[in-house]
């Protein structure tokens, strides 16, 4: 009874209102001295010192320049938490913007961001160049004539396959036809490719179209403008490059061969390279 007392006692009653009040006295002295802090802080970001005033776009080639301007200023607008602009300098959303830009335009290899001292959002873009198209999983039947409106994409020195191309007659540039997701359009196998399709032109050939097919044949298909189909060399996706073009080489410069292909070139059917050291051929 005595101890119950004691813990009830007004002196210790008092003691105990006095610690919980000096307690909720230092917890509102913390969360004023933290929403002062805040305040200043983010009037400070606000200021004209430490946002970026305006967006510049260099490099740029092919894309408007107004419309990568304005994805960027729509990432910068705005505030975080309520509080801190989005144009601040320091803390400026940079890598969504990268990522926004790089989602949107599959056309930009490079892009880099940074802020000059007239507080300046500088975007410098480097852009892909189109080299080659790509045309679809297959050619159509139309493949041999020259008004097909086929939609193509254009393709860089790496093998990706990056924009729309806009419709060309003729042969403007080089195509490929096959699925997208197979590696031959990974950068070291795509290189042999195209390292063996400029070794075709060194040959007196005019190579134009590539064709993977599903058994993993090649089909390179050549010009022929005065024919309604065109020749078609034929080899294997795992074939040692290098080799099978020495072999055609020879075979280009060894008669009959070498006389057929200047007196009837058009009536060429196919030159077949998937047999070893063995070139196989057809004319009409």
């Amino acid at each position: 009874m005595q101890k119950r007392n004691v813990l009830s006692s007004p002196r210790l009653l008092e003691f105990k209102r006095t610690r919980r009040r000096v307690f909720q006295n230092k917890i509102l002295f913390y969360t004023l001295t933290l929403l002062i802090i805040l305040a200043l802080l983010a009037y400070f970001l606000r200021t004209s010192i430490f946002n970026i005033t305006s967006v510049e776009i260099v490099g740029n080639k092919i894309i408007d320049t107004e419309i990568i301007k304005t994805v960027a200023e729509k990432e910068i607008a705005g505030y975080y938490f309520w509080f801190f602009p989005k144009t601040n300098i320091f803390f400026y959303p940079k890598n969504n913007i990268k990522k926004e830009l790089a989602n949107q335009f599959k056309r930009l290899k490079d892009i880099t961001l940074f802020v000059e001292k007239n507080k300046v959002l500088k975007i410098s873009l480097n852009e892909r160049i189109g080299l080659y198209t790509w045309c679809g999983i297959s050619p159509g039947t139309e493949l041999i004539g020259e008004n097909s409106k086929e939609q193509c994409y254009f393709i860089d020195k790496d093998g990706y396959v990056f924009d729309e191309a806009p419709y060309f007659s003729g042969e403007v540039y080089f195509k490929f036809y096959g699925p997208i997701l197979e590696s031959y359009f990974s950068p070291d196998i795509f290189s042999k490719l195209i390292s063996f399709k400029d070794t075709l032109f060194s040959m007196g050939l005019e190579p134009v179209i590539l064709y993977m097919q599903e058994n993993k044949n090649i089909k390179i298909f050549l010009s022929d403008r005065t024919s309604s189909s065109k020749p078609e060399i034929i080899l294997k996706s795992d074939s040692d490059f290098e080799k099978i073009a020495d072999n055609l080489e020879a075979a280009l410069t060894t008669e009959p061969l070498q006389k057929n292909l200047k007196s009837k070139y058009s009536s060429l059917k196919y030159i077949d390279l998937r047999f070893g050291n063995k070139v196989y051929y057809k004319f009409d």
